[in-house]
């Protein structure tokens, strides 16, 4: 066989894939709106000193009134955000949450650990998808329907 029927053999796979986008798209939805629950949970869980502690992220952007507060929301943005993605309803909205979310992570831990990527890439990663959501939506197998 030649590299040339190989590839048109592989090409011919992956545009079969286009006709599944939706449930691909579910299974994204699934897997990180599992992780925004099981990581929000852990700051909601955490109380009033997790909230304090997360809150103060926002001292990064120059916002350091009531950090248990801003902890509280980032908490509650990532949970309940990423039961919202889960089930595509409020999609958007819950996803700009999320993406703002991890832009106040990726900034306060980039200024902290500026040559340390590893401290980082996790906020910058879900920014990425969350914006990617925001342009995409929720796809079909959702409450919202796309």
């Amino acid at each position: 066989m030649t590299a040339g029927g190989t590839l048109s053999k592989t090409s011919s796979m992956f545009k079969s894939l286009a006709k599944h986008a939706d449930f691909g798209l579910l299974i994204g939805r699934l897997g990180v709106g599992a992780i925004f629950i099981v990581f929000g949970w852990h700051k909601l869980s955490g109380g009033q000193a997790a909230w304090t502690h997360y809150g103060h992220a926002m001292g990064s952007l120059g916002i350091n009134f009531m950090p248990n507060v801003w902890g509280l929301i980032a908490a509650l943005s990532e949970f309940a955000g990423g039961i919202l993605i889960i089930v595509g309803f409020l999609f958007r909205p819950a996803a700009t949450l999320i993406a703002l979310t991890m832009l106040v992570a990726f900034v306060s831990t980039f200024r902290g650990h500026p040559h340390n990527f590893e401290q980082y890439s996790r906020s910058i990663e879900m920014f990425c998808i969350m914006v990617v959501f925001l342009f995409v939506g929720p796809g079909k197998f959702s409450f919202e329907k796309g």
